[in-house]
């Protein structure tokens, strides 16, 4: 059995061992740490399965490491345990590590929950219950074979093949816990690389097409947690492949779905908007890795949705062919709808997205037209802090194969966003707050609130948003009160 000891340095695994040794339990790690450290990923996420209690063996745990940082420390140190005992489980966060601990255990389901019936078991009863092989790998913590890898099923060798397999018969683990045929997805996605790409093996596709169905047991935040991790990998669109291909992205997003496919009318087609959406998707990544230390999955999500109205906005006319007129206002309206159905929040992040999905052929609009100074000032008006997204979002939407054509269009929108800097710069849109309220105006006149009101505000946001006249009060006051008294308001004295 080969020894793996090099991957446990970290002195926790050592006290673990320590305590294991002294009151006769048998340890191990589990689970991602042991799949991240044979990718080379550093994890500080620790799990440790004991044969015997995991709450007790963690509570010895912190015991000891208390008298340990007494003893460097001089000082009382209480290590905080969380302990779950409905699930035999409990956590520590101890110098950065999270610490889960559990009991062995087995497991058997009912058909209407995903919440398992748990019983004591062996570490083989434990990894057999695991969701795939690679994540049922083990190192022993025990002190006669301290680093030894436990690894039953092959995980190892299916790690270095880059497969997806389940320990078991697939259908029982899919049909038990239909979260799993989520993770087999996330797993082949955000573990391929361009070196290895990920697959899932046959029979567990043919047996997650035979358990879709069971994905009803799901909670829709469940559902939308997998997909926001999907969508926060370098590339995403192998997440919504793979779902579509195993026959469970119709149940999750059929909106998405329904942009599958080309039409064609007098030998006239237009493009798979599904697999035009997954190219923006991937671009969009790619276009944030670039500039961007972390991901805005609400920015992914804008991508993924941004088409997502052409499927009831596609019409044929004979003179020009396939039109998707105005679909970026039916897909703005989706969003809300979208996001309810996937219990996803229904508060300024949906908003942002509804914004990004209904501006994003904004952009696209001025350059292929003269770039004004007051076409440039609403699209600020409309974007607010959000331009720069939606100009990597408009980016990432350049997905012709025509290479002169994508060169123009990436220039000229580099074209517009100077112009947006030198505008922002001048006239202080982004932000843009009206130098005329409603309360200067009744105070100004004597009025009551009245549609009036409304009209003189926009009347002097236009003004400046046109370049009329500049965006300060002394201006947008002369041409209000020129514009009120052509209304018959007088100011009082």
């Amino acid at each position: 059995m080969d020894n793996y000891a090099k991957y446990l340095k970290n002195p926790v695994f050592g006290i673990f061992s320590e305590v294991a040794e002294q009151y006769g339990f048998k340890a191990f790690v589990i689970g991602g740490y042991v799949r991240d450290c044979f990718l080379g990923r550093s994890s500080d996420d620790i799990d440790v399965v004991v044969e015997g209690s995991g709450v007790d063996f963690a509570n010895k745990v912190a015991a000891r490491l208390e008298e340990i940082e007494y003893s460097q420390h001089r000082t009382c140190h209480k290590i905080n345990v969380s302990e779950f005992k409905t699930y035999g489980t409990a956590m520590i966060k101890y110098r950065g590590l999270e610490l889960e601990f559990v009991g062995a255990r087995k497991e058997s389901y009912r058909k209407e929950s995903r919440n398992p019936i748990v019983e004591n078991g062996s570490l083989t009863d434990d990894q057999l219950r695991r969701d795939f092989t690679i994540n049922a790998m083990a190192f022993s913590l025990c002190k006669e074979d301290f680093g030894a890898l436990v690894d039953p099923f092959g995980g190892l060798s299916d790690l270095e093949r880059g497969i997806i397999r389940t320990p078991q018969d697939p259908d029982i683990t899919f049909s038990d816990d239909p979260l799993r045929m989520l993770r087999a997805v996330r797993f082949a996605t955000k573990l391929s690389t361009p070196q290895l790409q990920f697959r899932i093996t046959p029979e567990c596709m043919e047996a997650m097409r035979r358990n879709r169905n069971r994905l009803q047991i799901l909670t829709r935040e469940r559902i939308a947690e997998e997909l926001n991790k999907m969508l926060v990998v370098p590339k995403p669109s192998k997440a919504f492949r793979l779902m579509d291909e195993a026959g469970l992205l119709d149940l999750i997003l059929p909106s998405l779905t329904a942009l599958k496919g080309v039409n064609v009318m007098d030998g006239k087609g237009h493009k798979d908007n599904f697999d035009h959406t997954l190219q923006v998707l991937d671009n969009v990544a790619e276009l944030e890795m670039e500039s961007r230390p972390e991901p805005n999955v609400w920015l992914r999500w804008a991508a993924l949705l941004h088409d997502v109205g052409k499927a009831r906005t596609r019409r044929y006319d004979p003179s020009v062919g396939w039109t998707f007129h105005g679909h970026e206002v039916v897909g703005g309206r989706m969003v809300p709808k979208i996001f309810a159905s996937l219990k996803l929040p229904q508060n300024e992040k949906m908003d942002y997205v509804r914004k990004l999905v209904e501006l994003h052929l904004r952009p696209i609009a001025l350059v292929t037209e003269e770039v004004t100074d007051s076409a440039v000032r609403r699209l600020l008006f409309e974007a607010g802090d959000d331009i720069d997204d939606l100009m990597i979002l408009c980016h990432g939407d350049i997905t012709s194969k025509n290479l002169r054509k994508v060169e123009r269009l990436h220039a000229n929108f580099e074209l517009v966003q100077r112009k947006l800097v030198e505008v922002e710069e001048k006239d202080a849109i982004r932000n843009f707050k009206n130098p005329i309220d409603g309360d200067y105006i009744m105070k100004l006149f004597g009025i009551e609130p009245c549609r009036t009101i409304g009209e003189l505000k926009e009347y002097v946001k236009e003004a400046i948003l046109n370049g009329d006249i500049p965006n300060e009060f002394e201006a947008a006051d002369a041409l209000m009160r020129g514009r009120a008294a052509e209304l018959g308001l007088v100011p009082r004295e």
